[in-house]
């Protein structure tokens, strides 16, 4: 998959602008602050339909602009055309158009044009809260498993309504108890369905990434190890067999969860532990190393997605050569090379051969590049 043009039109610092990559190698260079990274969410909107990190729709939204447009052309590796059209404004809900058609819900879309991002604010996936490396499975997965995205959108209005009757419950209002079986049931499936492609997913993905983060160091041995609330051996379990282990679990945890007013146990709860020579990284780890294990896991799930999708998804890498050597920035170019699209922001211009650079003040004073 590669990005032929995408037109902006208000968006974040881009009054009217069309930004043309290469189908290899693009670095954008300039100012911190000059739009470059603005340029990669524009094409993340395309690709998943919301911004970089958490960024909302407003938060695009050109100063005192009424609306924002996005017009992007893509290409698949086998040349079928995509024509992604977003619009948004503060009064109407955000409006995405692909091929002619208007998509609702916005999940449809997703995996339509697959997309590896690696972001600064992102460097909380290894040593930030669970709740980051769950993020970061769930939007793997989300992209090459469509009913794994439809179980995980389930699975959170499940939890939602049965935190609620445990609200009620603990509140001794009108609610019975038998009144939570039908939402422990529900959400003791939709939970062992979710589990099961997390640990499926990182049995693969582990190893394709040890040998991948050896292409950067072959000193150092990473790991990835799923931890799951229901204990380490269920990882080893069937669907159907976690399926009753939740059941189970729910059934001994009733009174505490009523007590607390909160579901205690599932896939909402579960963590990634990251590894650097059988020792946590986040606990042990130097900035470097942080940043070139994170470089790893997003270049691993590109190969990944190729190897499953038969498709070369995007890359859009935000200041990626930040804190890295010399050399390690050579080994990451070469490894690209072979990734197909790639746009990266930098505040350095790159010279090389193999790479195509584009200076963000000269394309936003001509609005072409």
């Amino acid at each position: 998959m590669r990005l032929h043009s995408l037109h902006y039109k208000n968006f974040r610092n881009h009054r009217c602008l069309t930004f043309h990559p290469s189908d290899g190698v693009t670095v954008i260079y300039g100012k911190n602050g000059s739009g470059k990274t603005s340029l990669l969410e524009g094409v993340h909107y395309c690709a998943l339909t919301k911004g970089l990190v958490g960024a909302t729709d407003s938060d695009c939204l050109s100063f005192s602009a009424e609306c924002f447009w996005l017009e992007g052309s893509f290409l698949s590796d086998l040349e079928a055309p995509t024509m992604v059209k977003i619009s948004y404004t503060r009064e109407k809900e955000k409006q995405i158009i692909v091929n002619n058609s208007e998509i609702k819900p916005f999940s449809r879309h997703i995996g339509r044009i697959p997309c590896i991002t690696f972001s600064p604010a992102e460097m909380v996936i290894v040593n930030g809260s669970p709740a980051e490396r769950r993020r970061f499975i769930d939007n793997a997965i989300s992209q090459i498993n469509r009913k794994y995205l439809d179980d995980l959108l389930a699975y959170r209005r499940v939890l939602m309504q049965r935190n609620a009757m445990l609200a009620q419950l603990s509140e001794k209002k009108s609610a019975r108890k038998d009144m939570l079986s039908p939402w422990t049931e529900q959400i003791s499936k939709l939970a062992a369905s979710i589990v099961y492609e997390r640990v499926q997913f990182i049995a693969v993905f582990v190893q394709r990434f040890i040998e991948l983060y050896g292409q950067f160091s072959a000193n150092e041995y990473p790991g990835i190890t799923y931890r799951c609330t229901l204990g380490n051996n269920s990882t080893e379990c069937s669907s159907d067999f976690l399926y009753s282990l939740f059941l189970e679990k729910y059934e001994k945890t009733e009174k505490l969860e009523i007590l607390r007013a909160q579901t205690l146990t599932g896939p909402h709860r579960d963590d990634l532990l990251f590894l650097l020579n059988d020792r946590e990284i986040k606990k042990y780890a130097s900035q470097g190393q942080l940043r070139s294990f994170l470089i790893s896991l997003k270049l691993t799930q590109h190969k990944y997605f190729f190897e499953l999708l038969g498709e070369k998804p995007i890359c859009l890498l935000d200041d990626i050569f930040s804190e890295l050597d010399a050399t390690r920035i050579a080994d990451i170019i070469t490894i690209l090379e072979k990734f197909g699209q790639t746009i990266i922001t930098s505040t350095e211009k790159k010279i090389q051969s193999n790479i195509t650079a584009i200076d963000i003040e000269i394309l936003r004073k001509t609005g072409r590049g």
